[in-house]
């Protein structure tokens, strides 16, 4: 669906986007994430033809957006972090307002409708822009990317300054369109990539420094396994016992004391699956497992440990 190939965008001596590829399938929800002044924004707006590249290609669906701007821009809906909302028109006559300049061909009424229906700001399209919360406001933003059915959705920082409720409002709708549409979400809020992706591509200083599935993140830091068990029997004797094991970098009690059990955060040495000789040891003891889970790393430290390891790679 979208292939980007070497793209480089230099302002003078200063790489904003430096010589970076991926390419996203159809049907993906992917996370764009990075600090301010990564190279997010600057991705985005060469994706969509705001802006020029320096050297690098761009195709959607097949299409180069530098050989063919016109027909690759009616497959993408783009919001900005800053929707350009006309505040002094009415919600309905704003979306009208776009339909015409994007030489819709569509059933206007039906569509529009079809729209404000799908961002629920079916009860305020009569209502002025302006008199509108933020939340709704970054409503319409959405419901104008979507005029004319574009295959490809971009979202820049879509709920930047929300209140919580609104920031669920927008995520639950995200997730909604992106049962028909490809997404792309930059962001610098890693609850977001987390709530709503499949895939996220990490960017800094214009290089992308990890893409990996959501789920599977954690592996692009070559983190421990960690586990969380909850055992019978004695503690200290336990606690012990699980230090004993080779390959086990460290056991610690997590939480309160369930009848004669307690729950131990056990992390593992990369790529040592501990879980066989943890179970033979503590079944040799007599110490019954009465639940084990594994216990992912927080995309928070994730993140950071991806700055800190690649981030000053030039």
């Amino acid at each position: 669906m979208v292939k980007v190939e070497n793209l480089t965008k230099r302002f003078g001596s200063n790489f904003a986007v430096d010589n970076i590829s991926f390419s996203i399938e159809e049907g993906e929800i992917v996370g764009f994430l990075g600090p301010n002044g990564a190279g997010k924004s600057t991705t985005m707006n060469i994706i969509t033809g705001y802006l020029s590249s320096t050297s690098g290609k761009v195709t959607v669906d097949d299409q180069d957006i530098f050989d063919n701007p016109t027909e690759v821009k009616k497959l993408i809906g783009f919001l900005p972090e800053q929707p350009p909302l006309y505040v002094d028109m009415t919600v309905i006559e704003y979306l009208s307002f776009v339909f015409d300049l994007k030489k819709c061909k569509l059933n206007k009424k039906a569509h529009l409708e079809e729209i404000c229906s799908l961002v629920k700001v079916t009860e305020m399209k009569n209502r002025l822009i302006k008199n509108l919360s933020k939340g709704y406001k970054q409503r319409v933003g959405i419901a104008t990317t979507l005029i004319g059915n574009p295959k490809l959705i971009i979202l820049d920082e879509p709920t930047v300054g929300l209140d919580p409720k609104q920031i669920i409002e927008i995520r639950n709708l995200i997730r909604n369109l992106g049962k028909n549409h490809t997404i792309i979400l930059s962001t610098h809020i890693l609850q977001e990539v987390q709530a709503v992706c499949d895939r996220i591509i990490v960017i800094n200083h214009g290089k992308i420094i990890a893409d990996e599935k959501t789920a599977t993140i954690n592996q692009a830091v070559n983190q421990n396994t960690r586990y969380r068990v909850k055992i019978a029997g004695p503690q200290k004797e336990i606690i012990r016992e699980i230090k004993g094991i080779i390959g086990i970098i460290s056991c610690e009690v997590y939480g309160e004391r369930d009848g004669d059990a307690f729950s131990y955060n056990i992390e593992s040495a990369p790529n040592i699956d501990v879980r066989k000789s943890l179970f033979k040891t503590l079944a040799d003891k007599d110490w019954p497992i009465i639940g084990m889970e594994p216990i992912g790393m927080e995309l928070e430290d994730i993140f950071m440990r991806l700055i800190s390891q690649k981030g000053g790679q030039s």
